[in-house]
């Protein structure tokens, strides 16, 4: 617990830095990808996604993180959508309508994304990245060492048909970031290869995890092993 309570009080102490100027000409990014199914997952030793919240409530506390920083930061909440609107039937209750309650109480733009595409389409222009760069850009969802899975065992068991791979990451077009920017990547395996390919693309160190996250309840995830370290 010490641990975890050092860990979290470190990350947000960067955190307040990455965000402490922002202004209307900087744009902090919190993107959750999807969760599974549990028809997928009931039977396996260790199942994903239990709780249908993981990235959403992980994505919140970031959220409440920069807000608490600065109370006028431009914050922009990047959602995955088909995979609450198919868990939506696994929980009997409108998930996309909880989403948006997070977007309501945090005054944050909230942008549902259905491909990869649509992704990098917001990042590249979803504003005037001549004039609003992005100061903060974080993924909570599932990974491995190349890419973000947007959709793991959500549509199809223990797989994905919708990614970013780490090679698309030079379609991120130059300048969008501003130079003092900041990127973590809280999925699994991130800090293995993707980290690379990030910094090479985009001239900006990304933190990922060695090994597995862990995703809590009310704190920000750690590396699910006592060998996983955090890395850029």
């Amino acid at each position: 617990m010490i641990r975890r309570l050092f860990l979290s009080s470190l990350g947000f102490a960067m955190f307040a830095s990455s965000s402490a100027m922002a202004d209307s000409t900087r744009e902090s990014i919190v993107i959750s990808g999807g969760v599974s199914l549990m028809k997928w997952e009931q039977y396996k030793p260790d199942p994903h996604d239990k709780w249908w919240m993981n990235f959403v409530r992980a994505g919140r506390i970031r959220i409440s993180q920069i807000r608490e920083a600065d109370p006028e930061a431009r914050i922009t909440w990047l959602v995955y959508k088909p995979a609450y609107l198919r868990r939506t039937v696994q929980e009997g209750k409108d998930l996309v309508k909880l989403i948006d309650s997070v977007r309501d109480a945090y005054r944050v733009n909230r942008v549902y994304f259905s491909t990869a595409a649509e992704l990098l389409d917001y990042l590249n222009q979803g504003q005037n990245r001549e004039r609003v760069k992005i100061c903060d850009l974080e993924y909570f969802g599932h990974s491995n060492k190349a890419c973000w899975m947007f959709d793991y065992s959500n549509y199809i068991d223990s797989a994905s048909k919708v990614w970013l791979h780490e090679t698309e990451l030079t379609r991120l077009r130059p300048g969008i970031f501003t130079k003092d920017a900041f990127a973590k990547s809280w999925g699994c395996h991130s800090g293995e290869s993707m980290i690379v390919h990030f910094r090479k693309a985009t001239g900006v160190r990304m933190w990922g995890v060695i090994g597995k996250t862990q995703y809590q309840t009310e704190e920000l995830p750690i590396p699910a092993t006592r060998w996983g370290r955090w890395k850029h």
